[in-house]
């Protein structure tokens, strides 16, 4: 049987009076068995829950409707009430309350007003509007036209802003973010003349490190946000003459590429656009070329967006799982030639993103406002638990259209990788 750890003298044993404090109760109680969290209820009653293992972590909510409204739908209300002040963390951190439930709802069912929101989200998930390019260009100017000050605070200097490769755990985020754009690379099996595209480039540090391994090729880096693009383009020295950028929605490109690389694009194509993406990315693909798709994913089966994060992060996002994205590759002509998932490889790049963004709160700050920055907090805390302790994962999908255009083994990664390592070094880092 679970022991509830109990703090002397102060009657958080006892059950709670009212029904708001009840159903809270009976909903924590239901899933914390281990750890030490104390909540304080909008009506001052200290309940704690946990076998009093680890550390203490102390919330209070501020009145009775923030109560009531994380317990009716936390997904989206934990957020918002965190973010305007009237969900407290008064011991430890948003990530330690949020690591905490999660880690225990691995072994326990959530409340039955949870399940069925859940369920009905999960039913839902594709009955949206599809991302056409004018909703594509506001969606990632929500997120990615933010002042660029913001995201030197976390980022690597080569602002990488997608999930790192770490080969060993003492790695640092700068050599786990190089190591990544090895590994990708490698994947494109890249030769001196090729032409690249890179959809979605972000700041176009991945571009710039491919083109440094082409001595006749080319690589296009495309994105939606003007923010990135203005970095992306003053970012080149002399040695990146073989690369460029442009402002491109993908589905209104030309031409012909022997290698098609996306790397944290894809969450917001929206599952409606799935076959329009790989369509055209198979018009755009040579007949003997090689694409590597870089993705957040779902290792368990279809769910949903978390809806606080799509209002307020990366609206007309979607996770998908496997097997919702197999299919479309398939009918788009193509085949996966190899899949890689990386588990907690994000976990850790978040958990580094956040104790940077932490470290510079009060510079944040001076860039928005204190709502914004709970906002961020929060993005990254959760991000981090649910990699940690939830079924998202990220997935690396190589594709081709013919058997042969791919080596039989997967020797050519690692030894690709190798010689980056000893020829190349750290490729033109951002400035």
């Amino acid at each position: 049987m679970t022991r509830h750890f109990q703090f002397p003298d102060d009657g958080s044993h006892k059950r709670p009076k009212t029904l708001a404090d009840r159903a809270l109760h009976a909903a924590l109680l239901r899933i914390v068995g281990k750890g030490r969290l104390t909540v304080t209820t909008a009506k001052g009653k200290r309940l704690s829950f946990g076998d009093g293992s680890g550390p203490a972590v102390s919330v209070r909510f501020t009145d009775s409707r923030a109560q009531l409204a994380f317990l009716a739908d936390a997904d989206m209300r934990l957020g918002e009430l965190f973010m305007e002040g009237r969900f407290v963390v008064e011991e430890g951190s948003i990530y330690d309350f949020i690591a905490l439930l999660l880690r225990e709802a691995q072994n326990s069912s959530h409340p039955w007003p949870a399940r069925f929101i859940d369920s009905l989200r999960a039913r839902f998930r594709k009955l949206k509007w599809p991302n056409l390019p004018g909703r594509s260009k506001r969606n990632v100017a929500h997120h990615y036209d933010l002042d660029g000050r913001l995201y030197e605070l976390f980022l690597d200097t080569d602002r990488q802003y997608s999930c790192a490769y770490f080969e060993h755990p003492d790695q640092s985020l700068e050599e786990a973010q190089l190591a990544k754009k090895r590994h990708l690379a490698a994947k494109l099996l890249l030769e001196p003349h090729q032409r690249v595209l890179d959809i979605g480039c972000g700041w176009g540090g991945l571009a710039r490190h491919i083109g440094a391994r082409l001595t006749k090729g080319e690589v296009l880096g495309i994105t939606l946000s003007e923010e990135q693009l203005a970095y992306a383009r003053s970012s080149l020295g002399q040695g990146d003459s073989r690369v460029s950028f442009e402002l491109q929605d993908y589905r209104h490109l030309k031409g012909r590429f022997d290698r098609i690389v996306s790397v944290g694009m894809f969450e917001h194509v929206g599952a409606a656009s799935y076959g329009t993406f790989f369509k055209t990315c198979a018009r755009l693909l040579d007949d003997d070329g090689v694409m590597v798709l870089h993705t957040i994913g779902c290792s368990s089966t279809p769910g949903f967006t978390t809806p606080w994060l799509n209002r307020y992060i990366f609206p007309g996002g979607y996770i998908p799982s496997l097997s919702e994205i197999v299919p479309h590759i398939e009918k788009a002509g193509m085949m996966a030639t190899d899949v890689e998932v990386l588990r907690l490889h994000y976990a850790s790049t978040l958990e580094i993103w956040r104790e940077r963004f932490m470290a510079k709160r009060e510079a944040a700050k001076a860039l928005y406002d204190e709502r914004f920055c709970r906002m961020w907090e929060f993005y990254l805390a959760a991000a981090e638990a649910a990699f940690r302790y939830e079924d998202l994962v990220v997935f690396q999908i190589q594709m081709a259209k013919r058997n042969g255009a791919v080596p039989l083994t997967r020797n050519y990664i690692r030894d690709d990788e190798l010689h980056a390592t000893r020829n190349l070094g750290p490729l033109f880092p951002a400035p």
